[in-house]
Parts: C-alpha cells; structure tokens; sequence
C-alpha cells in the first residue's frame, strides 16, 4: 500500500511541476512537458513491478507510434485559442486529434504496424 501511495505522489507531483514550470516560464514549462516524463516514469513502474522486458519495451515501441498523431494538436492550438476561447480549443483539439490517429492508423497498417 505504501508503495502505491509513493506511486501516485511521484507521478503527481511530475505534473504539478510541470503546471508550476509553465506559470513562471512558457519556455522551460514547455521544455519540461515535452520530455516523455509520463513515459520515463511508466517505464520505470512497470520495471519495479517486475514486468517482463517484452512488455516493458512493447510500451515505449507503442507510446513512439501514439505520440506522432497528437502533433497536430501543439500546432492548432494556439491557433485556435485566441479565436474561439479555451473550452471549444481543447474541444477542437481532441477532435483533430481522434482524427489525425485514425488516419495515421490506417497508414501505417499499410506497413505492418497495429495500432487499433
């Protein structure tokens, strides 16, 4: 139990720096939310938690290909921001994003690579 509650304070905390980063600083807080540290920290739960090495690699060979679809969505934003206020940008933004996955699962299905 103690370890989970460990679990759940280093992962939260990672986001709260990251918010807090990005309050001080547009730069560093955007640096700091690039970094795959959602993934770093995945990677090394699933490694503690004894998960075989095929499952662990599997995760960072899945999160490369789910990354790329979300690209988009860095772009729109803060085009669309100003134009149409935050709550229907992030709507937006989910949406191009949903789409821009289904897309990019169909092509690379074309390579041998599932993603859905």
């Amino acid at each position: 139990m103690r370890y989970l509650i460990v679990k759940y304070l280093v992962t939260a905390g990672v986001v709260v720096l990251v918010s807090e980063l990005a309050k001080r600083s547009d730069r560093l807080g955007g640096l700091v939310a690039a970094l795959p540290l959602v993934t770093v920290l995945t990677l090394i739960w699933l490694y503690v938690e004894q998960q075989p090495a095929g499952k662990i690699a599997n995760h960072a060979w899945y999160t490369f290909w789910y990354v790329i679809p979300t690209l988009p969505m860095f772009l729109a934003f803060p085009v669309l921001l100003p134009r149409i206020g935050f709550w229907p940008t992030l709507l937006a933004c989910v949406l191009i994003t949903m789409a821009c996955f289904g897309l990019f699962a169909l092509v690379v299905r074309r390579f041998g690579i599932e993603l859905i």
